[in-house]
Formats: structure tokens, sequence, C-alpha cells
């Protein structure tokens, strides 16, 4: 799978862990920045793997940050990106279930990394079940292409 990358300043060691964890487990990914511990806006990170992931250039995006919120704000910003902040795994597999999210948020300050593995892994794992979640989906896309 090919996967987008990104934090801002306060979760990148944590981005750096993840990078490498998703790496190991066969996957391909593009790490769209920060490179340092230098403070950053996140909503820059937000923006560019959003767009990398609706553009279609990749299937999905994770995305860190202090807590998650604001870089997952960011990223709801861009047409197409459905972003889940997650911090435990159930949410993780009904957002794929139910609501087809494409891009992943976890908080570097929140969230262990081990618990962001299992968080990841229960995400990646999980298809969109489609049927019923699939006319909620465009009923929000027909939204999003109105207004």
């Amino acid at each position: 799978m090919k996967i987008a990358i990104g934090s801002d300043h306060a979760a990148y060691e944590f981005k750096e862990q993840i990078k490498e964890y998703i790496l190991n487990k066969g996957h391909q990914v593009s790490d769209f920045g920060t490179y340092s511990k230098e403070s950053v806006d996140y909503c820059d990170y937000g923006f560019a793997v959003g767009e990398a992931v609706a553009k279609g250039e990749f299937e999905c995006g994770i995305l860190c940050c202090g807590t998650g919120v604001g870089i997952s704000i960011a990223a709801n910003k861009v047409k197409g990106i459905r972003c889940i902040v997650c911090s435990e795994p159930y949410s993780a597999k009904l957002s794929r279930e139910h609501n087809n999210t494409n891009v992943l948020s976890l908080g570097g300050r929140v969230i262990g990394i081990e618990l962001a593995k299992m968080i990841i892994d229960e995400w990646l794992n999980t298809p969109f079940e489609g049927g019923r979640h699939a006319a909620r989906i465009e009923k929000i896309a027909a939204y999003e292409n109105t207004h």
C-alpha cells in the first residue's frame, strides 16, 4: 500500500517511529515532513497529505501532531478527505467500515507508540463495508461538492 505521512514539530519523533513501523510492514511511505523538531505550522502538512490522497497519488494518509486534532482539521478541509482523529483501535475499525476514512490522525502527545501501532494495524487492515454506508458517504460528497 502507498501511504502518505506527515506531522508537525510536536510529533516529529512520533512520526519517525510510525514511518519505520509502516515500512517494516512492507508498505511504501512518502514523508511530506516536517523533518525536524523546529516549529512549523501543522496545517501545511495536513493540507499536503490531504491533497496527495485526494488526487489519488496515495491510497491513504497518516498524520500526527500533538493531539492529532489541528492537523486533522486541516486535512478535512481538502475536498474528498475523510480524516479521523483516533486514540483507540475500535474507532479506527469503525471509521474504515462505516465512514471509509482515507486519512488517520494520531496525537503524539496523547497516545504511546504501541497503542499507535495497534490503531494503525486496525485501520489499515479494515475494509469499507459499503452498502448503506456508501450512500451516506455519497451524501457527504454531494454536500461537499455544492458548498
